[in-house]
C-alpha cells in the first residue's frame, strides 16, 4: 500500500494562492495516476484534478484556469497550485493514487472509484 501525506494547506483570503503537495512513499512504482479531491462536511468527495503517468491532465470545471496539477516522478510528489481562490474552495483536500496504469475510460480518473490509496487530507480555508 502506498502512503500519501499532504502538506501546504492553511487559511488564505479570497483571491490568494496556496500550493498543496503530496508525498508518496512505499511501493510508489505502482502509483500511476495521481489525483486531488476535496470534501466538505455533509457532502460527497469531489474531484478536483488528476494527472496520468503519461502526463495527461484532468480538471473539474470549477477549478479550470485557476488550479494546476503537476508531478515530480523522481521525488514521488504531486503538487496542486491553487490561484484565485474563492470561499467555495474551502474544503479538506485529499491526495489519491491509482494502481492501474491506464484506464479504458476517463471516468475513472475523475471519480473516487479509480483510486486505491488515499491521504488523510489537509484543510484549506478561504475567507471572503
Amino acid at each position: 500500500q502506498v502512503q500519501l501525506v499532504e502538506s501546504g494547506g492553511g487559511s488564505v483570503q479570497a483571491g490568494g494562492s496556496l500550493r498543496l503537495s503530496c508525498a508518496a512513499s512505499g511501493p510508489t512504482s505502482s502509483s500511476y495516476a495521481m489525483g486531488w479531491f476535496r470534501q466538505v462536511p455533509g457532502k460527497e468527495r469531489e474531484f478536483v484534478a488528476a494527472i496520468r503517468w503519461s502526463g495527461s491532465l484532468y480538471y473539474a470545471d470549477s477549478v479550470k484556469g485557476r488550479f494546476t496539477i503537476s508531478r515530480d516522478n523522481a521525488k514521488n510528489t504531486v503538487h496542486l497550485q491553487m490561484n484565485s481562490l474563492k470561499p467555495e474552495d474551502t474544503a479538506v483536500y485529499l491526495c489519491a493514487a491509482a494502481r492501474v496504469r491506464d484506464y479504458s475510460r476517463s471516468y475513472y480518473y475523475t471519480n473516487t472509484a479509480g483510486y486505491d490509496d488515499w491521504g488523510q487530507g489537509i484543510q484549506v480555508t478561504v475567507s471572503s
